[in-house]
């Protein structure tokens, strides 16, 4: 016999009232996206306190809940699934990847094991074979679906933890760190603060980390790379932050793979440069190193949250994840958790399928270019208004300065408050700019000149 919250809830879900209510809500936002403010109003963003209640004591209306989260919440929201967002490199949403996760959403499949869903598991095995193919990855390359990069960072970098010991005769799974072997890091100056933080995490220090420099636009200087060898996990960049440059793979890969160290390539939403006909040079040589991490949610345009970890020395990726219990039931088909942090996570893999499915490779090739096609009109557009564009515009990252660091600092506080786009700031070689990330599917070229003249503007604003 049923309880009475089971009924109700056996009521809510035969009725779908809940249902339609989140897709009215979700339509209508959706149709005011492109006319939407590119960051939230004050007022908006002081109303979220409708949210900071006492909490609820008995049992709520479903619909009621829906309707409150729309009408207080979707006021406050970034649009970044707009055209105007470039604050971060947050990409769009493709409607068929929204779609395809709606539908998983009500499947709310846990991903761990094929016996725990194996529609997930299938798609997991065809997106990790779509993603060899298309970023050029050797055919023994294993993917594991993970939040964001910052996970398959983490991951990575364990996995190479792992075998640098292991060639040392070093089991770190039994032994731990402690009198362990000497692990070397080696990464640029201009390395991604989630390289740090997985360095941190993972005990090996951030004070052991040997720094490379770099040149003017962030790419770490080949000839400054010291000695490896195979106690050394060298950490690249495929698109950095703030200038999206890329470093010399093809180089420093082949120099690692003499000296037999492992290499990870921070690809986060440069990686896709790949998968592009007009910007695959980018990454040449990133074939040649043994992990590699990228984001869905960036370049690719799949909804959040949508991280990968590669790694195509697939024995130290398990061993470094590695999970055990008498309960777990591995099968002869993929269990996803082998390849994750997670053991229970949802499928993600499902809205990435989607993506790659819609566009296939060459809408994947027109996406990443047109990417880089708008930020090269930002950049020359600006320019003609005589901003100063500090970095070769090789990617999808334009970084921008004011002719000096208050009048830019003021510039960014002024873009923000008129809401036609939303930047951010940062510190590029000891100035102020203004850093520019073009990521969605949506941007199109009226959006870049109007966003410009929101720069005069705010600019001339500044200045008085």
């Amino acid at each position: 016999m049923a309880s009475s919250l089971q009924n109700k809830m056996f009521r809510e879900l035969l009725e779908k009232e809940i249902f339609e209510a989140a897709k009215l809500s979700a339509f209508e936002y959706a149709d005011g996206t492109f006319s939407r403010r590119a960051y939230p109003m004050k007022a908006t963003i002081s109303a979220l306190e409708r949210f900071a209640e006492d909490l609820p004591q008995s049992t709520g209306d479903g619909v009621e809940i829906i309707r409150l989260l729309h009408a207080v919440g979707s006021p406050a929201t970034a649009a970044s699934t707009g055209g105007r967002y470039f604050g971060f490199v947050n990409g769009g949403a493709i409607p068929a990847a929204l779609g395809a996760r709606w539908l998983a959403d009500f499947w709310d499949q846990n991903s761990a094991l094929f016996k725990m869903s194996p529609v997930s598991s299938k798609l997991e095995s065809v997106c990790e074979a779509w993603l060899r193919e298309l970023l050029g990855l050797p055919a023994e390359t294993a993917a594991g679906f993970v939040s964001g990069t910052s996970s398959a960072i983490l991951c990575g970098l364990a996995a190479g933890r792992y075998r640098v010991l292991q060639n040392q005769g070093w089991d770190i799974n039994a032994k731990g760190l402690r009198n362990a072997p000497p692990i070397r890091v080696v990464t640029s100056k201009q390395a991604h603060g989630t390289v740090v933080k997985a360095v941190a995490m993972l005990g090996i220090g951030i004070e052991n980390i040997e720094w490379v420099d770099v040149d003017d636009q962030g790419r770490i200087i080949t000839d400054a790379v010291p000695e490896l060898d195979e106690t050394t996990i060298l950490i690249l960049q495929a698109g950095n932050v703030n200038s999206g440059c890329f470093d010399a793979c093809e180089i420093l890969c082949g120099r690692a793979n003499v000296a037999n160290a492992w290499v990870h390539v921070d690809g986060a939403f440069g990686l896709w440069a790949a998968a592009c006909s007009t910007l695959s040079h980018l990454t040449r040589g990133i074939e040649a190193a043994t992990s590699w991490s990228v984001d869905g949610h960036k370049t690719l345009n799949t909804p959040y949250d949508s991280g990968i970890i590669l790694c195509r020395d697939k024995a130290a990726l398990v061993a470094a994840l590695q999970a055990s219990g008498s309960y777990i039931i591995y099968s002869d088909n993929r269990d996803g958790m082998l390849y994750t942090p997670e053991m229970s996570r949802r499928a993600r893999a499902t809205e990435l399928w989607a993506t790659i499915k819609y566009l296939g490779k060459s809408g994947i090739d027109e996406l990443v270019s047109e990417l880089h096609t708008r930020a090269v009109q930002m950049a020359s557009e600006l320019l003609a208004e005589d901003f100063e564009v500090i970095n070769e515009v090789v990617f999808n990252q334009v970084l921008v300065a004011c002719e000096n660091d208050v009048i830019t600092d003021r510039t960014i506080e002024y873009v923000q408050e008129s809401g036609e786009c939303w930047v951010g700031g940062a510190t590029w070689r000891q100035r102020a700019v203004i850093r520019i990330s073009v990521c969605s599917w949506a941007t199109t070229a009226e959006d870049i000149s109007r966003s410009v003249q929101a720069f005069v503007e705010a600019r001339g604003r500044a200045r008085r």
